[in-house]
């Protein structure tokens, strides 16, 4: 492996130390811009940056007990050095031990900390000669703490999830979080059998594993692929990237031909664009004009343009002129996006109690902005992509104590097998006008 490869993944870790750009969006500019690599190195930057953000907590306390300078008081850059030393020591076979050791001590003195050359080498040659039994938190005498560095999840969490689904519940999501997520698309409903079958050929002669969803016969699971946008059928708009779980919830709609549909919170897109393909008309809205242009864009791809509106919206503001104008709402609300952990790394390190509260006060002034649009008898479609219950089934039962509305279904979705985002939708039916 060339060293100028791992100094990539040196500077994308720096990048994510500034904390304004979440992980897999650095991650993908960053392959995007070195995309003339070979694909064995394009695999060893995803794998190795995703991991160091993904075992943070892990790292940092093992690099603590082998340090006399805390990793929170390293320079940033001999954290991030070392994070990514020990990754590849502790989790990438393919990577001699000797060779992570060497090429981070070659780094430290390229990016101009020689001094440190000798402190990098003799905590990674600590590391290395005992890394068959690296000391962890006593799993009896502090548990939380165990769970907390194993599992590299922050305690609050860690004990918010131990409270509401018990221990093995709770340790069973937590693995499933740190499992390999492949990338899930569907085909659009043009697409025959036999051309799906074609496009998955050609994918597979790419060396992509392709495996079709049980939960859905138009959902596949695609695993060693870099990027879709270079697969056969995507510029022709023959398939879309959306989890199971999403598409689940529009499924659990109930849509038919003639119903008109109103998505208040659309991007990244996934559900209007296949509620678009189901009912008559959609009008998707955001807060984000980027994110519409991106809506806008895939729609293009899809040919689903004429059945599909988009506008610039607040969904905290009453629109008086679309009251009670829609048979179906989907409302996929802001949320602490803890079910996303296993693609969106990092969003462990930024939700904190505090900010869950606030999070908790905008869903509901999205609520209380947007119920209005529901025809009477129509379905309000309430998702969220995070598996904390005061996101979701108590709002579900503060949206039936304050407006008229009954829960017939809800669905807390959780990882499984890493084939399926943390997702929850209840589908709640407006109480016809008496």
């Amino acid at each position: 492996m060339a060293e100028n490869v791992r100094e990539i993944v040196l500077d994308t870790l720096l990048e994510m130390e500034r904390g304004k750009v979440y992980s897999n969006q650095i991650i993908k500019a960053v392959l995007d811009k070195y995309d003339y690599l070979d694909r064995q190195e394009k695999r060893f930057i995803k794998r190795l940056a995703e991991g160091c953000v993904e075992r943070r907590i892990e790292l940092d306390y093992i690099l603590d007990q082998y340090s006399n300078v805390p990793t929170a008081k390293m320079k940033p850059l001999i954290r991030c050095l070392m994070r990514m030393s020990v990754y590849q020591i502790l989790y990438m076979d393919s990577v001699p031990d000797s060779a992570a050791c060497n090429e981070a001590v070659k780094l430290a003195g390229r990016r101009k900390f020689t001094n440190l050359k000798g402190f990098v080498n003799g905590v990674l040659r600590k590391v290395i000669s005992r890394k068959d039994c690296i000391p962890l938190p006593d799993p009896e005498g502090d548990p939380l703490q165990y769970l907390s560095v194993r599992y590299s999840m922050p305690e609050w969490i860690v004990r918010m999830w131990l409270a509401e689904y018990g221990e093995e519940q709770a340790r069973e999501l937590l693995e499933q979080l740190l499992a390999v997520h492949p990338v899930t698309i569907r085909f659009v409903s043009r697409v025959t059998e036999a051309q799906r079958q074609d496009y998955i050929r050609r994918w597979q002669q790419r060396g992509v594993r392709v495996t079709r969803s049980d939960a859905l016969e138009y959902a596949y699971y695609l695993e060693g692929v870099l990027g879709v946008a270079a697969l056969e059928g995507y510029e022709e708009g023959a398939f879309l990237v959306q989890d199971v779980s999403s598409m689940l919830c529009v499924e659990a709609a109930g849509l038919r031909e003639g119903d008109r549909v109103m998505d208040v919170c659309a991007a990244p897109g996934g559900k209007a664009l296949l509620a678009a393909q189901k009912a008559s008309h959609v009008l998707a809205r955001d807060v984000s004009e980027p994110k519409l242009l991106r809506i806008r864009e895939n729609a293009r791809r899809m040919g689903l343009e004429e059945k599909l509106e988009l506008e610039l919206w607040d969904a905290r503001r009453t629109d008086e002129a679309r009251r009670e104008s829609a048979d179906v709402v989907f409302m996929d609300v802001p949320c602490s996006g803890l079910g996303v952990l296993g693609k969106k790394r990092d969003i462990k390190y930024h939700v904190t109690p505090e900010s869950l509260e606030s999070l908790i006060e905008l869903q509901r002034q999205i609520v209380q902005g947007s119920w209005q649009y529901v025809k009477p008898g129509g379905v309000l479609m309430y998702s969220t992509c995070t598996i904390n219950r005061r996101e979701n089934q108590e709002a579900c039962d503060w949206i039936c104590g304050n407006f008229p509305f009954v829960l017939e279904e809800s669905r807390q979705l959780l990882p499984r097998q890493a084939q399926m985002d943390g997702f929850f939708y209840a589908r709640l039916r407006r109480v016809e006008s008496v």
